[in-house]
This record gives C-alpha cells, sequence and structure tokens, in this order.
C-alpha cells in the first residue's frame, strides 16, 4: 500500500510539472498577448493613428478613385435594397 501511495504522489507530481511546463506557459503567453493589446496605451496608440490618417486623408482632394467609389455606391445601394 505504501508503494501504491509513493508512486500516485510520483506521478501526480510530474504530470502537475509537465502541464505547467508546457500547457500553463502557453496559456500564460496568450493571456499576457490579450493583456498587452488591450492596455490603455496600445488603445491611445490605436486611436491616435486612426486620427492621423483620418487628418491625412481629408488633406488630400480625392480620398478614393473612381472605381472604388462606384464600388461602394453599388455595395450601399445593395444594403439599402436589402433593409427595405
Amino acid at each position: 500500500m505504501k508503494i501504491f501511495f509513493y508512486k500516485s504522489l510520483l506521478v501526480s507530481v510530474i504530470f502537475i510539472i509537465v502541464y505547467k511546463i508546457t500547457i500553463g506557459s502557453m496559456i500564460k503567453e496568450i493571456e499576457n498577448k490579450i493583456i498587452n493589446y488591450f492596455s490603455k496605451e496600445n488603445i491611445e496608440f490605436i486611436k491616435n493613428e486612426i486620427k492621423d490618417e483620418i487628418t491625412k486623408s481629408l488633406s488630400k482632394e480625392k480620398i478614393i478613385n473612381k472605381d472604388d467609389a462606384i464600388l461602394l455606391n453599388k455595395f450601399i445601394n445593395k444594403i439599402k435594397d436589402d433593409l427595405k
């Protein structure tokens, strides 16, 4: 009975160590990426980049070319027809 207990304890400890090294580290890495992506500094950076791009596009005479404008117009008309 003692040997069974020691073997069970050893297998459990080895299983926990292997889990922490493999799956646990991957989960921790993914959590850190998610936290960094939605951090306040990153959100502010993205907002500032969007504002800069909008400002640059407003200084141009034409924002999109003629082909894209036709395509967008057809797409918007299609959406309007679907909503009726």
